[in-house]
């Protein structure tokens, strides 16, 4: 089956046939375990993003689709459950939005924040930034209308010390090539970057991260000297300096979604969802004088193809991830990469009843455990919740 995923305006298809091969680690998972499986007649379905995880230890995550619609959910899943809750069930109309791509953050006060793709008072449902209270009322603190404000969230959100939230939209902007943004907690949004779809990247569909000093950083799934994608730091002004333009070549192209991540010195890493040396993504570092080191080229194999989400790295400096495609099924992998590059796979999505197409970022719990979710796969083909013990 050939998967098609849409892009802005354009459609994406991971490649059929057969691909090379690369010598790796195999340590397909005995202990990776379906916590759930959504289900296409209750609920939500097919959750794109990962999850975060309170001082309770429940967890929370959305789904892209409902069993009634495409609008999708807010979920808990309780501790010790495995039976999510869902908080918040989107209408797709102006009171709410629709399509939550993204995951949702949590302040300290138990409220969660998100986006959605559509649905808003935009006048097309361009989408909007959501708050959903910790007695589970939701808000709209924006909804992006397509002009010079933004169009199109599939980013996640960040948020500052002082409450204030991040993100980018893929498209809007005078250029409607995407924005990077902040919203106020009273709602008031203000454009810190217009993206031109130049040199200075565009159509973000990663969100950003805080640094030092309030610089953001991010990345362009388009743009750059070679129209590959870059990536960028905002000043707390806007001023946007490109820290790396992509060449589509060996180097990796077009970083899809998921943050970047940074290690304590300071370097940043993340995923691309081209390019590398057989032309399905890479793992790359970006050091401060801007050096790119390409960490791992996925071959399209057994070793993983095409990866949409971002890293999460532990105390070792391990690297942990999926990729939505490749895998002996081709139904996508879980990985850990070490220091120096060596691929371990976790496990190898059948495509069954342990869930296909993995596209979200890992979440440990500090005791070896990865969390996350697929796409579609599991008892309903409606994607699961899965942990694996590492």
């Amino acid at each position: 089956m050939i998967r098609i995923f849409v892009i802005g305006r354009k459609l994406l298809c991971p490649l059929a046939g057969v691909l090379a091969l690369l010598t790796l680690s195999s340590a397909q998972a005995k202990n990776y375990k379906v916590l759930h499986s959504f289900n296409n007649n209750v609920g939500g379905l097919n959750p794109i993003a990962g999850l975060i995880v309170d001082k309770g230890g429940n967890f929370y995550g959305t789904t892209a689709g409902t069993r009634m619609g495409e609008d999708g959910t807010v979920f808990m899943l309780p501790a010790g459950s495995n039976k999510p809750k869902f908080l918040h069930t989107f209408t797709g109309g102006g009171t709410d939005g629709s399509d939550p791509y993204a995951g949702v953050i949590m302040d300290k006060a138990g409220n969660l924040y998100g986006t959605t793709v559509g649905g808003g008072q935009g006048i097309n449902s361009e989408g909007t930034v959501f708050k959903l209270s910790a007695k589970r009322k939701l808000a709209i603190l924006h909804s992006f209308y397509g002009g010079s404000d933004g169009a199109y969230v599939y980013a996640g959100l960040a948020m500052d010390k002082d409450g204030n939230l991040y993100g980018t939209t893929s498209l809007g902007g005078t250029g409607n090539n995407g924005v990077a943004y902040k919203i106020a907690a009273d709602g008031t949004e203000t454009v810190l970057h217009t993206f031109t779809g130049g040199s200075d990247g565009g159509q973000p569909y990663a969100g950003l991260i805080l640094g030092g000093k309030g610089n953001l950083y991010g990345t362009t799934f388009y743009g750059g000297a070679d129209n590959s994608g870059v990536v960028f730091e905002l000043a707390p002004d806007g001023t946007e300096t490109v820290l790396y333009s992509f060449k589509g070549g060996g180097d990796g192209a077009n970083p899809y979604a998921g943050s970047l991540i940074a290690d304590p010195a300071g370097n940043l890493y993340g995923m691309t969802y081209a390019g590398g040396a057989s032309g399905d993504g890479t793992v790359f570092r970006l050091a401060h004088d801007g050096t790119e080191t390409v960490v791992h080229s996925f071959a399209g194999g057994d070793d993983g193809a095409q990866p949409f989400a971002g890293l999460t790295m532990d105390s070792s400096g391990n690297l942990y991830g999926t990729a939505q495609a490749g895998g002996a099924g081709r139904d996508g992998i879980l990985f850990r990469l070490a220091r120096d590059g060596t691929e371990t796979v976790l496990h190898t999505f059948e495509g069954g009843a342990d869930g296909a197409m993995p596209s979200c970022t890992l979440l440990p719990d500090g005791d070896g455990n990865l969390y996350g979710t697929t796409i579609s796969g599991g008892l309903y083909d409606s994607g699961t919740i899965f942990v694996i013990k590492e």
